[in-house]
């Protein structure tokens, strides 16, 4: 079979490996929608730097897999041939208290290994998975839909759930790439009022206008902000994982309000004092999200009838993987996906 591994310096090196056969607890998946996430690039694609949780080690990329379960190992008892699935990307130990809160991706035990990361991936056209690892993935929704879920729009999910948005508030999102799509999406369809995005980008600006994933977007000076949101958002979620970003979310969050950091990197420099305890803020960081929530957000998509592929602005298939990247790391438009042609 195909498969797409990343050896950094900004390549994809496409290669044919054997197909994998399930053991004890483990299903092989048929690859249908694998989409590009943007810490990929980041600590993969460009260069190896993570460490630790991100420390790639030379498996097929891809940490975003849906697709169709074509066999199964015995022992597996959830999930049979011919079931849609989305790949939860962390598959932890299973046994320590993370692991069975369903937050695999804060597990720190010796064995546990990222799909795309440590684990063979879904750049592949077959998947070697964990049971325990797989969501159910509705008949309403696609598996591009899937494919977004499986990262970002989980993650996204689970900082709007952290800091309880609802129909009384007004949302500020920083930074205007995939995730930050996600978070605006998502604010609506749980009931802020208004959104308000910000991003350098009049490219990533004008899509998020255009998917009617914000209201207002703005390239984030204090003067706009100000006009925009007066004392500050009820709630604001950072997406951009830069500090002047995440400080332009700390600062234009209203009196009592709530802030969630989900944008990976960036160092923060912040007057505690004046931004955060006389401000009374509470501040979530928020990492990934866990497999209870994410099967929560499937079904609330159906509810909503809101299609996570709305972000996904460009498609190829696997043999041009090298491509997806390039045109992932420009930065220009929205989600990028690996699809299959038989992705029904």
């Amino acid at each position: 079979m195909r498969a797409a591994f990343l050896p950094g310096g900004s390549r994809v090196d496409l290669r044919d490996v054997p197909e994998p056969a399930p053991g004890h607890g483990q299903v092989l998946v048929g690859m249908r929608a694998s989409t590009i996430c943007g810490s990929d690039l980041r600590a993969i694609y460009r260069e190896h730097l993570g460490e630790g949780p991100e420390a790639y080690q030379g498996v097929v990329g891809g940490h975003e897999p849906a697709g169709r379960v074509v066999a199964v190992g015995e022992g597996v008892e959830r999930v049979s041939v011919g079931d849609r699935v989305v790949v939860y990307h962390i598959s932890g130990c299973g046994q320590c208290d993370e692991c069975r809160r369903g937050y695999q991706i804060s597990c720190t035990a010796a064995g546990r290994a990222a799909y795309g990361w440590q684990r063979d991936g879904g750049h592949a056209d077959l998947l070697l998975a964990e049971e325990r690892d797989l969501l159910a993935l509705p008949d309403e929704l696609t598996f591009l839909d899937g494919a977004v879920v499986a990262c970002g729009f989980g993650t996204a999910y689970e900082a709007l759930c952290r800091t309880g948005v609802s129909g009384r508030d007004r949302a500020l999102v920083v930074g205007l790439g995939p995730v930050g799509l996600a978070a605006g999406l998502l604010a609506k369809a749980m009931g802020a009022t208004t959104v308000v995005g910000t991003d350098p980008s009049a490219e990533r600006r004008a899509l998020a206008l255009e998917l009617g994933a914000v209201d207002h977007a703005v390239g984030g000076t204090d003067e706009e902000l100000d006009a925009l949101l007066g004392d500050g958002a009820e709630v604001s979620v950072d997406c951009s994982g830069n500090g002047r970003g995440q400080l332009t979310a700390l600062r234009h969050t209203r009196r009592w309000g709530r802030a969630a950091l989900v944008g990976e990197g960036g160092q923060l420099t912040v007057d505690v004092s004046e931004v955060l305890i006389h401000r009374q803020l509470t501040v979530h960081g928020s990492w990934v999200t866990s497999t209870v929530r994410m099967a929560e957000l499937l079904h609330n998509l159906v509810r909503w009838d809101l299609h996570p592929e709305r972000l996904v602005t460009s498609t190829f298939l696997l043999d041009d993987a090298a491509q997806a990247y390039r045109t992932a790391d420009a930065g220009a438009g929205g989600k990028v996906g690996v699809v299959w042609p038989d992705a029904v």
